[in-house]
């Protein structure tokens, strides 16, 4: 019996899954973020450990772990740089005397990609596809039967991210302020934003964004007032989300375009947090991308990220 992890290493938690050959999963753990662009090596290298000591406890294995390959999936690694960075903490992994594993890791057993990847192979159930990532950020991820992948977006929140919850919920400020101003339409984004922030005037927006040095996260987590506004039937709110769709729908056209066939039967899967709000975003998406190319299938996640690096690292002890 093989056994393998697969870790999905993010900016707010680090997923851990340990799988057998049969696909089957024996353990799962959390810990906290993994992006070591931005938390550094160290607090990285902490949060994988402790992923994967919570994984393996979880386990009812009889004999000593041994573990013949793992996958790990990070956000913010693209680079050859940065997958060298990634390769030291696994070997400062393997040195980890608190982690009851055998290690028993070759070169060609240790797989890293960016978070892209393992959302696709997770979200599909195998490496072959597009995933369409639209949450905090936003990024299009595919790859063809012959191994060759396109990516679109994940420039980041002021560089891109087009159709994401941050560019959403700017848009929607944008248009409530400008509505106060006389500028724009009447919109009841005006009144959303009071009511969700509690702010006396639309004015206040100012205080909160500015002074309390709100950072992305925050500001995207606005976003579902624009997705309620939008599904009460408000005009400006509903521009707003048919420009996102619009620009979801171009990047996956050109992913489709530049690795795929016109009428390549394929899946996309959608992932994120935009994907699951009131206004029917997804059925928007889907129905114009469909118009486009019918041989497309789009669908929600049948599994998560973690698991499809625990796919991927299976896939290195078959070959």
């Amino acid at each position: 019996m093989s056994y393998v992890l697969g870790i999905d290493g993010g900016g707010s938690k680090t997923v851990c899954i340990l799988m057998d050959d049969l696909r089957q999963v024996l353990g799962r753990g959390e810990a906290g973020p993994s992006n070591y662009q931005s938390i550094g090596i160290e607090a990285t290298l902490q949060s994988i450990q402790f992923a994967i000591y919570n994984a393996v406890k979880t386990a009812i294995i009889t004999n000593t772990l041994k573990i013949d390959a793992i996958c790990l999936g990070l956000a913010g690694v693209s680079r050859a740089a940065d997958i060298e960075v990634v390769k030291g903490l696994v070997q400062e992994l393997q040195n980890n005397k608190y982690l009851s594993i055998n290690w028993a890791l070759q070169p060609a057993n240790i797989v890293i990609f960016n978070d892209a990847l393992i959302a696709l192979v997770g979200g599909i159930g195998q490496p072959v596809g597009i995933v369409v990532v639209a949450g905090t950020g936003s990024i299009v991820f595919g790859r063809n039967h012959q191994g060759h992948t396109k990516r679109v977006g994940g420039w980041g929140y002021i560089l891109g991210d087009e159709g994401s919850a941050y560019k959403i919920a700017i848009a929607g400020m944008n248009a409530a302020l400008k509505s106060a101003d006389g500028r724009e339409m009447s919109t009841s984004l005006i009144e959303g934003f009071k009511q969700y922030l509690d702010l006396e005037s639309i004015e206040d927006l100012i205080e909160v964004i500015y002074r309390r040095e709100w950072g992305v996260k925050q500001i995207a987590a606005l976003a579902p007032v624009v997705d309620l506004a939008a599904a009460s039937g408000d005009i400006a709110a509903n521009s707003i989300i048919d420009d996102a769709v619009k620009e979801l729908v171009k990047a996956t056209s050109t992913v489709i375009d530049a690795i795929f066939s016109s009428d390549s039967v394929l899946e996309v899967v959608t992932t994120g947090s935009v994907w699951r709000g009131k206004c029917k975003m997804h059925e928007i998406f889907t129905a114009s991308l469909v118009k486009k190319f019918p041989e497309v299938n789009v669908i929600f996640p049948r599994y998560e990220p973690a698991y499809g690096a625990g796919l991927l690292a299976l896939q290195t002890t078959q070959n």
